[in-house]
């Protein structure tokens, strides 16, 4: 009987500890999640520049319309570094990775704000798009990997939204700065946020523990560049690849050319299209948060079905729109672009934590790379169809439409082909145990 009051203490004890280590564990994966999301909103407002900046771009170093597209596709050779620097994220570890790329960020910025030739700019800009790339993956991996089952889904909707934000931020930045001073500037900034960026990442941001271990066992080590078209995972890897092609196509077609639709095709003025870009694009971001919390309760691939079917009947709908006699033709403008814009930013959410939890720890970072490569063969594709397209069906905005429906085969592939994820642990949903037994 005497010893009643001190088991009652030490299991009174136990579950204070349990609860103060739950407390502890989340307040950690609470203070990864936001200091990721700062490195991403640092890379997305550094990649928005050359996009948001392109006609005082132009005008600087003397190009059309063809000479800026031209440089644009000679930046898209970045993908290749950044597939190469993925494939580092597996070998040399994730946090120290993630700060190498940071800083190469930073200082390629600068680079390219200090070119004085088109040759030296488009070199800089190659490099620090790779860069940007890897980082971006980098980020993603983390999160997958540091966080909790319940938890993945929501960090990644964190990384989207920490992308929006920067973006955003550059495009409300940008024409104060480019109307007063050079958009060299913007580049100056970006390195300035970049140091800032770093100091507080190499402060926060610890070791994947999934990848020590890894690492450890000799895995990583021992995996090849190629093996996620391995006998395990070359179905996995085909479909996302083959679904993530489709899915920037579309993708890049729509968010591209909303800005020259509106004013261009429906006609706004141009002060009126950006006040609508911007607060759909606001409004649009709430994909992010609603697309994690569907991941969590529905699954992936319903999140990106879902996802995929209202980015493209929003886009197709927002580009062969309105009727001509519509009284307000506002209201359906605005509906279909955050319909797709926030269907862009669920697919994002849902992509990701899929295409994460599919692939070991040994050849994850390695994958995410894949996916650069493909997006940039994707950016690629879709601005030559158009090119290609437009005299020929009756205009940009109906090749775009057309475009737009891709998300719809897209999501069908995913759903018919891809295994769901939701609520199985990293190393069951990327059969990790069946990749180490060769090794």
């Amino acid at each position: 009987m005497s010893n009643q009051p001190d088991a009652s203490a030490a299991a009174a004890d136990a579950v204070a500890s349990r609860g103060l280590g739950d407390e502890e564990t989340a307040r950690k994966n609470s203070r990864l999640t936001h200091s990721i999301a700062r490195v991403l909103a640092f890379e997305g407002f550094t990649m928005s520049i050359n996009g948001i900046g392109s006609p005082w771009i132009a005008k600087s170093f003397q190009l059309g319309e063809s000479g800026i597209a031209g440089l644009f596709a000679w930046i898209s050779l970045s993908a290749i570094g950044a597939l190469g620097l993925s494939r580092m994220i597996d070998r040399v570890g994730r946090r120290r990775m993630l700060l190498v790329c940071m800083a190469g960020t930073f200082v390629c910025a600068l680079a390219a704000a200090l070119s004085t030739n088109i040759a030296a700019f488009a070199l800089s800009e190659i490099a620090l798009y790779a860069f940007i790339g890897a980082t971006v993956a980098d980020g993603i991996v983390i999160l997958a990997e540091e966080l909790a089952i319940e938890e993945r889904a929501r960090g990644q909707s964190w990384a989207g939204l920490g992308v929006g934000l920067g973006s955003g931020l550059c495009l409300i930045v940008m024409p104060m700065v480019a109307s007063h001073h050079s958009w060299r500037w913007m580049l100056v900034l970006a390195s300035a946020m970049g140091v800032a960026a770093l100091w507080l990442a190499a402060r926060v941001i610890p070791e994947s523990g999934r990848w020590q271990r890894a690492a450890e066992a000799g895995t990583t080590s021992a995996s090849s560049f190629y093996d996620v078209f391995g006998h395990l995972y070359r179905r996995r890897a085909a479909t996302i690849l083959v679904c993530s092609l489709l899915a920037n196509i579309a993708g890049v077609a729509a968010s591209s050319w909303a800005y020259f639709h509106l004013v261009s095709v429906v006609g706004l003025a141009p002060s009126a299209a950006s006040v609508l870009m911007l607060v759909g694009g606001g409004v649009g971001m709430l994909g992010f948060p609603i697309a994690a919390r569907n991941c969590e309760r529905y699954g992936r691939i319903p999140t990106i079905f879902v996802a995929a079917l209202a980015s493209s009947l929003g886009a197709f709908t927002f580009y062969w729109g309105p009727p001509a006699h519509l009284g307000l033709r506002w209201l359906w403008i605005g509906v279909t672009y955050c319909c797709f814009t926030a269907g862009l930013s669920a697919g994002q959410v849902g992509g990701n934590s899929l295409a994460t939890e599919l692939f070991p720890t040994a050849i994850r970072g390695a994958m995410m790379g894949w996916f650069a490569l493909v997006g940039a063969v994707a950016a690629v594709s879709a601005q030559t169809l158009i090119a290609v397209l437009a005299a020929r069906l009756g205009g940009l905005s109906i090749v775009v439409g057309y475009l737009s429906l891709l998300a719809i085969p897209n999501a069908i592939i995913v759903a018919l082909f891809l295994p769901e994820t939701r609520g199985l642990s990293l190393e069951a949903a990327a059969m990790e145990e069946a990749f180490e037994k060769p090794a």
